[in-house]
């Protein structure tokens, strides 16, 4: 069993700046995709430092980023700095998500300023 969701990560996604845990279970996309939708938004963003720390690139899938970031925004739906984090993963990713991106832009310049 993994004792934290970025363990659990590591073990379906790999990673190269850190050594991948030894656990000997079976691994499903779907039982990782249940634990990071219930997960806390401290835990979550644990996930998006250490497998994505760079949005250009990182181990984590791209729909699981997205995924990620939507959850820790939903937890934490008044942090300018996350909008704009998960908004520049977004434009990344072809202009079928530059809209929403531009709307996180948006309400984190208006949080900002107060409105």
């Amino acid at each position: 069993m993994h004792s934290t969701l970025t363990e659990h990560a590591r073990c379906l996604y790999g990673e190269d700046r850190g050594s991948v845990p030894k656990c000997f279970q079976e691994h499903h996309e779907q039982y990782f995709v249940e634990e990071l939708t219930f997960a806390d938004a401290d835990e979550i963003l644990v996930l998006l430092r250490e497998l994505s720390p760079r949005v250009l690139d990182g181990q984590l899938p791209v729909w699981i980023r997205n995924l990620a970031y939507r959850l820790v925004l939903l937890q934490r739906p008044d942090e300018p700095a996350l909008m704009r984090e998960a908004a520049e993963s977004l434009w990344l990713h072809g202009p079928a998500w530059d809209e929403i991106a531009a709307g996180l832009a948006r309400r984190a310049e208006a949080l900002e300023s107060g409105q």
